[in-house]
């Protein structure tokens, strides 16, 4: 891909069209939407690592809402806005008025006269959308126990770079039908990749989300299948896909949740049936020897680590996208 010199160019893509959108959902953008942030999200890394600066969004401030522990989320949003020349405002959830029952209506309306977007990392999906009916500003959703749609982003964008294309492409994810599932399945199924989910009994995926990536992999030329069988998931597979098995808010469940995914461990013996130049990818953070050994996700096959950095680049686009 050649440098080119988005900055100066930034008013004529097609991408300002999603200025002032929220990013709730990756489904709140369709397949050819959801190429244009990854064609950008490209871009803006290529332009960082040459050392071209990409600030379109200078004097602007993102309000960051975290009522979850991060890692990634905090340090890719807070230094993307600082290379995009804007200010990333850090902000516990605890620490806010609303911490102590000030309704998210009156913060929403506050704040939309502060900052120029905000991203939250919480727990109730439904509450983000709360925050978004009563802000003036884009709202992005930077986890949910129901979505996490900017790490799908960031996953799409590492299958991409690794395999040249997305339509066609065989992704297989096995463990726990959270919300990484759910992201990861909606954007893969909106832009034609054969999507192949195993979960546990009593731990599948949302059926509503199921049933519209169904319809969307009808609509951009895919496949989606659940099972409850690993090895069928990963059969023939250019990507496997992994996640914790006890997320954020369910450590209480964690030694019944050991049991119920003890088949569901992605092991040499698992992905000997993708095929050879298969991609590993896991969200982070990992606990090897749980969903995951040592040998593949330190292995040859694993990306997890351009996956991480891809959070970055492609919160970026999205930023530079909607604010």
């Amino acid at each position: 891909m050649q440098p080119v010199k988005i900055l100066e160019h930034f008013q004529n893509l097609p991408l300002q069209k999603h200025k002032g959108k929220d990013f709730l959902r990756i489904d709140e953008f369709n397949g050819e939407e959801l190429m244009e942030l990854l064609h950008l999200s490209a871009h803006v890394k290529q332009l960082q690592k040459l050392g071209q600066p990409f600030q379109p969004l200078q004097g602007k401030t993102l309000g960051m809402i975290f009522d979850k522990a991060s890692t990634r989320t905090r340090v890719s949003f807070e230094v993307g806005m600082h290379q995009l020349g804007g200010l990333g405002m850090f902000m516990s959830g605890k620490e806010l008025q609303l911490g102590r029952g000030e309704p998210i209506s009156d913060t929403a309306k506050v704040l939309s006269r502060y900052v120029d977007a905000i991203m939250i990392r919480t727990f109730s999906h439904s509450y983000v959308e709360e925050l978004a009916e009563h802000a003036s500003i884009p709202i992005i959703n930077g986890l949910t126990d129901l979505y996490h749609p900017c790490q799908a982003l960031a996953d799409l964008l590492t299958i991409w770079e690794h395999k040249g294309k997305l339509k066609g492409v065989k992704l297989a994810y096995v463990g726990d039908g959270n919300n990484v599932a759910n992201s990861l399945v909606l954007g893969a199924a909106l832009l034609g990749l054969d999507v192949r989910v195993a979960t546990p009994a009593g731990y599948e995926m949302d059926a509503t989300i199921v049933a519209k990536a169904t319809e969307y992999a009808k609509q951009g030329g895919g496949n989606m299948m659940v099972t409850t069988d690993p090895i069928e998931a990963v059969m023939g597979a250019d990507a496997v896909y992994t996640d914790v098995w006890t997320s954020m808010g369910f450590e209480e469940e964690n030694e019944v949740r050991l049991k119920a995914f003890a088949d569901y461990q992605v092991n040499e013996k698992l992905v000997a049936a993708a095929n050879r130049d298969y991609l590993f990818l896991h969200c982070l953070p990992a606990h090897r020897g749980e969903e995951v050994t040592t040998g593949v996700i330190d292995g040859s096959r694993s990306v997890i680590f351009d996956q991480a950095e891809n959070r970055l680049h492609a919160q970026k686009a999205i930023l530079a996208a909607l604010v």
